[in-house]
Order: C-alpha cells, then structure tokens, then sequence
C-alpha cells in the first residue's frame, strides 16, 4: 500500500479502482490542491499507493446513495450523465458563450433520440421531427436536434440570448471567419502596445510571482488550507494588504489610470485600458459587411469581455463587485491581479471559437434551426416557419410540430437580460426585461409564483396550437414551489409522465444536493 506509483501508473491504478476513468490530469490535480503528497523518486514525481485508495475510497460508491437519501430514491442516477467528462458535457459549440441556467446537451439528447432503457420505455421524436424550444436560452436544444437530424425552432425574449443562440448553428466560410479573427488580432496587438499595457502587467506578474512564491507556495500552502493549518480568510487579507503598495506603484510608473466610474456597466467594471481595446474591436466589428459573421465576432468580443470584468475569479458567474486592485483569490490560493487588457482573451477565445466551428461543421446534418428573438407567448410559429422556407416548411405543412423541448426559467432564479448586460450596452440592443418569465427581480413570492403559472401556460397554450395532434412535451424544471401540476392544468395538458434527476455539475457556489424534473405533458383528454 505504500508502493510509490508513477502518474501514468497512478492513473491507471485509480482507474481500475474506481472503475472510472482516472486521468493523469486528475492526478495531478489531487497534488496540486494538496489532497495526496507528492514524492520524488529518481527525479520521476510519484504518489502514493496508499494515498490514492485512502482519497478513493473516502467517498467511492457514496456519492449515489448519499443524494437518494437527500433527494429520494426515485432519484434516476442515469441522468445524472456522472460519467461524462467536462469536455464531453460542453462540446463542440455548446461552449462558444458562458450562459447561466443551460441544461446540458446530454439531457437533451437522452429524450430526443431513438433509444430506450429502464426509464425511457419509449421513443419520443425521430429524425426529420421538428421540435420547438419556446425558451431557446442558448440553443442547446437546437443544436442537438441538428446532431440527431431534427429541425429546431427557438423563441427568446431576450434579443442576446437569440444571437448566441443562431451563431452556434449556423454555417459559416471558415477561411473568412480565421481571416476576419487574424486580421482582428494583429490590429488589437498594435493598439494594446500603444496603451503601454503590456509593460505594466509583465512587471506586474513578475512581482506577483515572487510574492506568491514566497507566501503561496504550491502544494504545500493549499494542503495548509486544506488541513485547516491556516485560517485562510486571514491570512489571505493580510498579504492582500502587504502586496497593494507594490500594485499601486507600478500602476503610476506605468502611467495607469485605477480610476472607474459607475456611470454605465462599461465604466463601473472595466478599467479604462480594457474599455479602449473593447471598444476599438467593436469599431473594427462593424465594418464586417457579412451579418452573420459579424454577429459570431462580436459572440467572441462578449465572451472575451466577460472574462475580462473587474471582479475576482471566483466571482466571475455572479458578479458582486467590482475590484480594482490585486487581492487575495480564493481559488487560485494566491494574490491575483484585475485586467487591463482584453487581449489574451480575445486570443484565447477567438482561436476557440474557430476550432469548435470547425467541429460541428463536420457533424451538422442538413436540417434546419432557427433562434427568434419574440415572445413565445404571442408569437405566430406558422408564420416564423414557413417564413424560413426550404425542408422545415415543407415539412410543417405535412406534419406540423411534434412536440416541444424546453427549461423554463425558474421562479426568481436568474435576470437573463442582466446577465449579459455588457454585451447589451455595447452592442446597443433593446432590453424587455419586463417580458421575462420568473425572472430574479420579480422575486418568489406567492404573487411571483403565480405569475410564473400564467406566463408558462400562456407559453404552452400559444404553442399547441401549432404542434401535431399526439404531440410530445418535456419541460426541465426545479419545482420547488409545486406549480407545475397547475401549469399542465392551465395549459389544457396533463403530466403523464416524470423524471427526477441529480444535478451534479453546478456552477453555483451552492454545491448542496440538488435535482430537477424533467415532466412529460401530453394533451388532456
């Protein structure tokens, strides 16, 4: 048990331990955030044997049972997709924009296709089906029913969430989209060196990476933490303050402005030299005469400007508030930095985006998709459809819609418009806010909760009058406040059908045991 294993060995020994694969990544990680030690035989990093089965075996075949005793034994672990690996969970371009409250496309995929199993006894939807989504989100739905052959029509409110929607499921000239990005690029180097950013922040990281030697040294400051050796929260302010003189100096050597005013979103969370380089690639943006292209660009110029917001890192999903100096970051465990440039993440996911471009080219299927930034509803989906043209109209006027694939918002949960407000600043679009369903602003209480009832049966009511006469509908929810037997009720429909699944990977700090039911409606007889 004290066998000193290599991380190759070590990986493929945790492998057949678990009987999941373990990966040299996660070993690795295991070291660094100081869950097992690390040795060094023969210059070779080992672990120990011991170790791995002792971190294993401390919750090995536990965590199932341990959510069917919080969340019931009705619990479908199968859904859970516990299996899949983050890069599985967020392929191709479901990852082309960060969005807060998509499901993943595995669910999607689990009723969509052909296949049935001990919960699923039977088949929903078949290729050349079209399916609808009346709270498209991001267009997970979308894109998974092109994977399957499926023709997709969203509706959103929120005009934002209908532009990431449609830049996933488009076909683009991949030449020009990676002339456009290069050509971008090289432009946004030569601006970034004009603002004499990159001086300050070389000189800046190089200070920071001496301190946090000295103060953070890793594993070992991590395992401290991790072993309650050190009272993190105190130890962290108290080197925050220690470092700040240093930030503060080199911000005037460097003639950088540190001051933010609060006029506008913009001006409250960027700090000016991030706001120059936005702004100049937005103006390069605009003269791109492709719509389409232009419209996948500035997706790119959001995601990277998201990522580049005054806040820590670990506040990156809800913002609190803005932070415009170094400080201590809860999960790096060390001093971290704002930025000041955008540069490096319009790099990173510009370079991003064309590769996963290029990876869904290869699997789009010839079926059509649409997002339409209206109100479900109130909108005329006949009239959406036909005006699209080509198989979907065709296929709409033989066989109508098959059924409907959605997430509503849940009730007082999220403000979708503000989550993406930088991008409706700067691109300038119009806000409905006050047409969002659920919404954070509106609150939970029992008069919130029954508008919520109103505003999806509403939804669904304006729906059915465009889907096929046995029509499927499976609607993603966390009812806590039981409103959905209410929703069918409203709506003419009845839940003939329910699945209750854990939800694993949450981005929210709250890590507690948490499900949600997929019910399934048919009309009311």
């Amino acid at each position: 048990m004290n066998n000193l294993l290599t991380i190759a060995e070590a990986s493929a020994f945790a492998s057949q331990l678990i009987g999941k694969l373990v990966t040299e990544s996660n070993i690795s990680y295991l070291i660094q955030y100081g869950r097992i030690d690390k040795f060094v035989n023969d210059g070779v990093i080992c672990v120990q044997q011991g170790q791995l089965v002792s971190y294993y075996e401390s919750f090995r075949g536990k965590k199932e049972i341990e959510w069917k005793n919080k969340l019931g034994n009705d619990i479908n672990w199968e859904l859970s997709f516990d299996g899949y690996k983050e890069s599985e969970t967020t392929k191709h371009v479901h990852r082309l924009h960060p969005y807060k409250g998509k499901y993943i496309p595995q669910l999607v995929e689990y009723f969509l296709d052909e296949h049935t199993d001990s919960f699923k006894k039977e088949i929903y939807f078949h290729p050349g089906d079209i399916v609808i989504d009346p709270f498209c989100g991001s267009g997970t739905t979308l894109v998974q029913a092109n994977e399957l052959g499926m023709h997709a029509v969203g509706f959103e409110i929120s005009a934002y969430n209908a532009q990431i929607s449609n830049a996933k499921i488009r076909r683009y000239d991949i030449a020009m989209l990676k002339k456009y990005v290069d050509g971008i690029t090289i432009r946004l180097q030569k601006f970034e060196a004009e603002l004499n950013v990159s001086a300050f922040e070389q000189e800046l990281l190089a200070e920071l990476y001496k301190f946090n030697t000295k103060y953070f040294p890793s594993p070992d400051f991590k395992k401290k933490v991790y072993t309650k050796q050190i009272i993190e929260k105190e130890y962290g302010r108290e080197k925050e303050k220690e470092f700040l003189p240093n930030f503060i100096r080199l911000a005037k050597k460097h003639q950088i402005s540190l001051d933010v005013t609060s006029e506008s979103f913009l001006e409250r969370w960027y700090f000016e030299t991030a706001r120059k380089e936005i702004y100049y690639v937005n103006s390069l943006i605009e003269k791109v005469e492709n719509s389409e292209l232009k419209e996948l660009l500035q997706v790119i110029l959001s995601r990277t400007m998201r990522s580049c917001r005054a806040t820590t890192h670990s506040d990156l999903a809800t913002l609190i508030e803005p932070v415009y100096t170094t400080y201590y970051c809860t999960k790096h465990k060390k001093i971290c930095k704002p930025l000041f440039s955008i540069l490096k993440w319009w790099k990173t996911y510009s370079k991003d985006t064309v590769k996963r471009i290029e990876q869904f080219a290869k699997i789009n299927t010839n079926t059509m998709q649409k997002c339409f930034a209206e109100n479900s509803a109130t909108v005329d989906i006949e009239r959406c459809i036909l005006g699209m043209g080509g198989v979907i109209a065709s296929t709409y006027r033989e066989k109508k819609i098959k059924g409907i694939f959605c997430s509503p918002p849940y009730v007082g949960l999220i403000d979708y418009h503000e989550q993406h407000a930088y991008a409706y600043e700067l691109y300038g679009l119009d806000r409905r806010d006050d047409l969002e369903i659920g919404s954070m602003q509106k609150g939970s209480t029992k008069l919130a909760q029954q508008a919520y009832v109103e505003g999806v049966s509403s939804v669904l009511l304006n729906c059915k009058k465009y889907l096929t006469e046995d029509y499927e509908v499976f609607i993603v929810a966390n009812d806590k406040f039981g409103l959905y037997q209410e929703i069918a009720e409203k709506a003419g429909m009845t839940v003939v059908e329910q699945f209750k699944r854990p939800v694993l990977n949450r981005t929210e700090k709250d890590k507690n045991a948490y499900s949600e039911t997929i019910f399934r409606m048919k009309e009311k007889k």
